[in-house]
């Protein structure tokens, strides 16, 4: 069957479609024609199913695809996912993503799409913003949001994007504790025996210095002063800080303050107990509950703060990813968003 390349897209008559899209699902049909996107007719010609032509000159393989490379940014890497996702036998299919992906034995008209694919470089980055944007698209349509990076050897990795709700079982302390607590240089010391083992077995917070006093971060003293829990004193003038004074002592402390201690409130406030992640590469590893600090369970999820501005850097994210697998836990980047927390798990996939 011959083909004819237009600007963005392949044409064939009428019969194509009957051969090529009622049996394949290859193009969309037009009236009485079947246009195929640069991609679709790149492995259809590769395959040797159609042949193409520009300006009445049939054009080998190698001449077309440099032609659709220029004429379609990531061409490359799009035909690339492309080919590997028809070699494992999904049917494909341009979508307001790169691509729309049929669940296996499934196809267009028996159907609905299971994913929808979008392609990346191992070079690229992608902001927080395109990435919601994208993400919200997919679930109000209800499917599977997908990354496929492609590295510079041209190995696929596979990544499930996906926005997930996460609540714990802690409860809220309700003690009137008001606990006298010092600032020192980069973390709090609290005095009281009684209220340090409270806040320690009843609450989860801090790690004991000794068998009556408990050390706090920063991130947990600027929450439990602002529940009006614990009382902090400057260490020099004992001299009692407010709320303001301390968030912008911390945060000249810790650049990151800010945003991470957002969202370590929005994880508290839903009963949920973080605890730092620094060893795992990230802010916070999370627990659903824990009943005694003698019996901690396993943390399932590894969550890093990010600002709304935040751009992911692709091999950084792969990393945080592989570690997050390693030690069998789940990755999530957690952020205000449009003023909601969301929680977003990103995880590697096969397809």
């Amino acid at each position: 069957m011959i083909a004819r390349l237009l600007e963005d897209k392949v044409e064939l008559d009428k019969d194509a479609i009957d051969i090529l899209y009622n049996t394949g699902y290859f193009g969309r049909p037009r009236g009485n024609v079947l246009e195929l996107s640069l991609v679709e007719a790149a492995y259809l010609l590769y395959r040797e199913k159609i042949s193409i032509t520009m300006d009445s000159e049939s054009l080998s393989f190698p001449e077309f695809f440099k032609i659709a490379s220029m004429r379609h940014r990531y061409f490359e890497l799009k035909y690339i996912v492309y080919k590997d996702l028809k070699e494992r036998g999904f049917y494909v299919q341009p979508s307001v993503a790169d691509f729309r992906v049929y669940p296996r034995g499934g196809h267009p008209g028996k159907t609905p799409a299971r994913s929808y694919v979008y392609v990346r470089s191992e070079r690229s980055s992608v902001s927080i913003t395109e990435l919601m944007k994208s993400l919200n698209t997919v679930s109000n349509v209800r499917k599977q949001m997908i990354l496929a990076i492609v590295d510079e050897e041209s190995d696929i990795t596979f990544y499930e994007v996906k926005k997930i709700s996460i609540s714990g079982q802690m409860e809220q302390f309700n003690d009137n504790l008001n606990a006298e607590s010092s600032l020192l240089e980069d973390r709090v010391i609290v005095w009281d025996k009684k209220a340090s083992s409270d806040l320690y077995n009843k609450g989860f917070y801090g790690k004991p210095l000794d068998e009556d006093r408990l050390q706090l971060s920063l991130i947990e003293s600027a929450y439990l002063l602002e529940k009006n829990l614990i009382q902090i004193k400057d260490r020099e003038r004992d001299k009692v800080l407010d709320s303001d004074y301390f968030f912008n002592k911390a945060s000249e402390i810790e650049p990151e303050f800010s945003i991470k201690y957002h969202v370590y409130r929005d994880m508290r406030e839903k009963g949920l107990v973080p605890k730092t992640g620094f060893k795992f590469g990230t802010h916070f590893r999370l627990y659903i509950d824990i009943e005694s600090p003698k019996k901690i369970p396993h943390s399932e999820y590894l969550v890093h703060a990010i600002s709304e501005n935040h751009i992911f850097i692709l091999p950084i994210m792969s990393r945080a990813i592989r570690l997050a697998n390693s030690v069998r836990k789940r990755m999530v980047f957690a952020l205000n968003y449009n003023g909601n927390y969301e929680y977003i798990d990103i995880g590697r996939v096969k397809m």
